[in-house]
């Protein structure tokens, strides 16, 4: 039985999980004095044990030689509003290909949610969406054959002017928004602590969120107790909040340095942990059959299961995901079944927000291993 039907049985559903458990804005919005890291930790060491804490007490659940793997992903302005035909709607920009094309997501327009969107549909083929600033996006054909949701497209820019869709999201683009969130954000909201931005303009269409909660005063304190850090990068493409489907190929790139430093770091026995799941899947996208991670990059289509395992993570820090999402079986890959049972029953009981703007799980294996 996996992880997700385990919840099933329980009866956790994201339908069932109150709307107050849902972030609605960002933590350092919900009262005076309150920062990105005024958000809770809830713990889950080994199968059995769970404990809720201040995620400002992060520190001292580390030791120091233990490596925290950092996504360095910018998040875009990846939401544009465009026209097909006499229907207003909004493009998600999601993952730039390597011809020049770039996956999207058509949304409608949520009537009931101001500034939210709902799930449509795809295409047609060769339908033109018109978009802000005299741009034009030419439909071409499903990212996915049998499926409707992502779509490849083709930007033209006006006049044939050489320019990159980064302008154009610069320019018309804001955050991506779920219907949960009270409000628009500024694109800053978006952007966690370790976010590089990129000469080509590349980014994530949205915000490696376990990441969110560091602030460069914590930061400050891990390093001060002997905590690494290690840079990598993946490019997110666009969630689903309708349909729980396994992730797309996305852009990644692990360095040469974070690579030596992971392998010196499991040499000296000290822990490897994932700061999210995009971070989790770039790393284990670079390890060899010898168990060493190397650099790497470019797309990876990995999806981290159970059965698959992981070869190098020794645990992960991630927000709350909807009890069907296909980042739950990472989760149990990582901890075990009976920790992300135990986990997710514990953070329905105790309030734990969910979402990008919510609280975060960190899942670490127990001192033996499992």
């Amino acid at each position: 039985m996996s992880a997700e039907q385990g919840l099933r049985e329980k009866g956790l559903y994201i339908r069932d999980i109150p709307p107050g458990l849902a972030a609605r804005v960002p933590a350092e919005q919900r009262g005076p004095g309150r920062g990105r890291d005024s958000v809770r930790l809830l713990v889950s060491q080994g199968a059995s044990e769970v404990s809720l804490r201040a995620f400002r007490e992060l520190p001292g659940l580390l030791r120091a030689g233990d490596v925290l793997v950092v996504n360095t992903s910018v998040t875009l302005a990846a939401a544009v509003d465009g026209r097909l035909g006499g229907e207003e709607l909004v493009v998600h920009f999601s993952t730039h290909g390597d011809d020049g094309r770039w996956a999207v997501e058509l949304r409608g327009r949520d009537r009931f949610a101001r500034g939210t969107t709902g799930p449509r549909a795809g295409g047609p083929a060769e339908g033109v969406v018109e978009l802000p600033g005299g741009w034009r996006l030419v439909l071409e054909e499903p990212l996915v054959p049998g499926a409707d949701r992502l779509w490849w497209a083709r930007p033209a820019p006006p006049g044939g002017r050489p320019e990159e869709v980064p302008a154009l999201l610069g320019s018309y683009g804001r955050p991506i928004r779920y219907a949960y969130t009270e409000r628009d954000q500024p694109l800053s909201a978006y952007q966690t602590v370790f976010a590089v931005p990129r000469a080509d303009g590349a980014g994530s269409a949205e915000m490696p969120s376990a990441g969110r909660p560091f602030t460069a005063e914590l930061v400050a304190e891990l390093v001060r107790r002997g905590v690494l850090f290690a840079p990598l990068t993946l490019h997110t493409g666009v969630a689903s909040q309708e349909a729980h489907e396994p992730p797309y190929p996305e852009r990644y790139e692990v360095p040469a340095v974070t690579a030596r430093l992971v392998n010196a770091a499991k040499a000296a026995g000290g822990r490897v942990i994932g700061v999210g799941t995009t971070a989790v899947r770039a790393l284990e996208s670079a390890v060899g059959g010898d168990g060493a991670v190397r650099a790497a990059g470019g797309w990876t289509g990995l999806v981290v299961t159970p059965e698959r395992g992981v070869r190098v993570v020794d645990g992960l820090l991630t927000g709350l995901h909807e009890p069907e999402a296909s980042h739950l079986l990472m989760l149990e890959a990582v901890a075990g079944r009976e920790a992300v049972l135990r986990g997710y029953a514990s953070a329905v009981a105790n309030l734990c927000l969910w979402h990008e703007f919510g609280d975060v799980h960190l899942l670490l294996k127990d001192d033996n291993g499992h």
